[in-house]
């Protein structure tokens, strides 16, 4: 379960932070990813085959924090490609995945300072 602030534009996310996004392959459902990178960002692949792009204005770039995934298997960024930033809903502040594993989620410095009068009130962090 994931707790999150509803983002009403896209002033409110930043680089590093974990979002909540409409998934881009089934539009009913939504994904949790890391925000990458945003317009004006040069994405360059580790593969030579790949050519470098700088990323528009209003895209994204979201990627999977679990390093356990292959790029393929992630379904993220490396997938489907950019994203327009409207897809996202908002900022993930808190991660409750068991009684005993929980607790605010780690997003950019800027978010954190943003987040932590929430978290204080509402997760008692």
């Amino acid at each position: 379960m994931w707790g999150f602030v509803t983002c009403p534009d896209t002033m409110s996310v930043f680089v590093g932070d974990m979002v909540v996004l409409k998934d881009p392959q089934k539009t009913d459902n939504y994904l949790v990813r890391r925000l990458a990178a945003i317009e004006g960002y040069e994405m360059v692949s580790t593969n030579e085959k790949d050519v470098p792009f700088v990323l528009e204005k209003d895209q994204c770039w979201v990627l999977s924090d679990n390093e356990n995934l292959k790029p393929k298997e992630a379904n993220d960024s490396r997938r489907f490609g950019p994203l327009p930033m409207t897809d996202i809903v908002g900022r993930v502040i808190y991660s409750l995945r068991t009684a005993m594993d929980h607790g605010p989620v780690k997003n950019s410095h800027l978010s954190m300072r943003r987040d932590s009068s929430v978290l204080a009130v509402e997760a008692g962090c």
